[in-house]
C-alpha cells in the first residue's frame, strides 16, 4: 500500500524502492524540500499505482525485488507515460545505461551523495517542463 504525503505546492515524487528504512529517510529529505512524496516498495506496485499529472517525477531502484527499476519503466513507457524518471543504483553497467538512455531516465548512483537526487529530480522535472511548455 502506497504511502502519500502532501505538501502545498510541491511536485510530486513517485519514489519506488523495496528497502523501507531508505523509502522513509529520502521521503523526509523531499518533503523538506518542498515535494510531495508519494512511496511504494515494488515495481509492481508502481504499475498498479494511479500516477499522478505532471509536475511529477518517478525515482525508482534499479534492484527491486520482482521486476527491476527499468522493466516497471520499460512497461510504463510502453504505456505512454512520459513522467520523468531516475534510476538509483549502485555500478550501472553500460547495458544498463544504455537501456536507461532509451528510456529517457537519468541514473543516479549510489550512495547518494551530497545533493545527487534533489538536483537529478530538479533537472528532470526542468527538462519535463521545458518539453511540455508549462510551469
Amino acid at each position: 500500500m502506497p504511502t502519500l504525503t502532501r505538501t502545498e505546492h510541491g511536485p510530486t515524487v513517485v519514489l519506488v524502492d523495496d528497502d523501507a528504512a531508505l523509502r522513509t529517510a529520502l521521503s523526509f529529505m523531499l518533503e523538506l524540500d518542498g515535494f510531495t512524496v508519494v512511496t511504494l516498495e515494488s515495481g509492481e506496485a508502481l504499475l498498479g499505482y494511479a500516477l499522478p499529472a505532471a509536475p511529477a517525477c518517478l525515482v525508482l531502484d534499479q534492484n527491486l525485488e520482482g521486476i527491476t527499476g527499468i522493466d516497471a519503466l520499460s512497461r510504463l513507457r510502453a504505456r505512454d507515460v512520459t513522467l520523468p524518471a531516475l534510476l538509483i543504483t549502485s555500478h550501472p553497467t553500460a547495458a544498463m545505461k544504455s537501456a536507461a538512455a532509451a528510456l529517457d531516465a537519468i541514473i543516479v548512483e549510489k550512495p547518494l551523495l551530497t545533493d545527487s537526487l534533489l538536483s537529478g529530480i530538479v533537472a528532470a522535472l526542468d527538462r519535463d517542463s521545458d518539453r511540455l511548455g508549462k510551469f
